[in-house]
């Protein structure tokens, strides 16, 4: 958490208070972007003051940093679901179903008000990096977790290393999709999946 950021509230209005300015500020950030977007437009739209807006954010990197876990956290419960489902069965079960995790986050990710923007936003500015950053590391930590409990001989330093680049693969491919309208989604999916199965299998010497 930034020296920006505020806790997250426990009174239920007022955690919905805080989640309609996040979708609020979602929305305008899909509208105008990160440069032009400030507390006042997004406590204006939300019908709210630029005071009552400050209970919950310091300012607009705080409510856009609060917008990037939002979304990484629901991301995180797609793998959670994931792993739950397969990786009890081994590697390779896992590996057989990498494209459904990709399309599943690629589902909620579009489901998330100014989802594509939040995600440049977490590019583009230096304050934001990091939450971008911890969660892709969150994910290689739960799966390599996973693996590693399958092939509890393999150097654990080496299976995050070529974990950690796997993620960063199927994100890169699902913001790629934002923009690139030449390719069909399914298309990147499935020859992402593959890649990354190849890598999965590999770890245990499989085809």
């Amino acid at each position: 958490m930034t020296l920006a950021a505020r806790l997250p509230p426990k009174q239920e209005r007022a955690r919905q208070t805080r989640e309609r300015l996040l979708d609020v500020a979602g929305e305008l950030l899909a509208e105008v972007g990160i440069e032009r977007i400030s507390t006042n437009m997004i406590a204006a739209r939300a019908g709210l003051t630029p005071p009552a807006l400050y209970r919950y954010f310091a300012d607009k990197y705080a409510v856009i940093e609060a917008l990037g876990r939002r979304l990484m956290e629901r991301q995180n419960a797609v793998l959670d679901r994931w792993i739950a489902r397969h990786a009890p069965a081994g590697i390779a079960a896992m590996a057989d179903h990498i494209e459904d995790i990709l399309a599943e986050n690629a589902a909620v990710t579009r489901a998330e008000p100014g989802a594509v923007w939040i995600l440049r936003a977490l590019h583009a500015s230096p304050q934001l990096v990091h939450v971008r950053l911890e969660s892709h590391r969150h994910v290689t930590d739960r799966l390599t977790d996973a693996c590693a409990r399958q092939i509890p001989d393999t150097d654990r330093k080496i299976l995050w290393s070529r974990l950690r680049l796997a993620v960063e693969l199927g994100f890169a491919a699902d913001e790629m999709l934002y923009e690139e309208d030449r390719v069909s989604a399914e298309t990147v999916r499935a020859q992402v999946a593959a890649t990354l199965r190849s890598t999965l299998l590999d770890l245990t010497g499989e085809d």
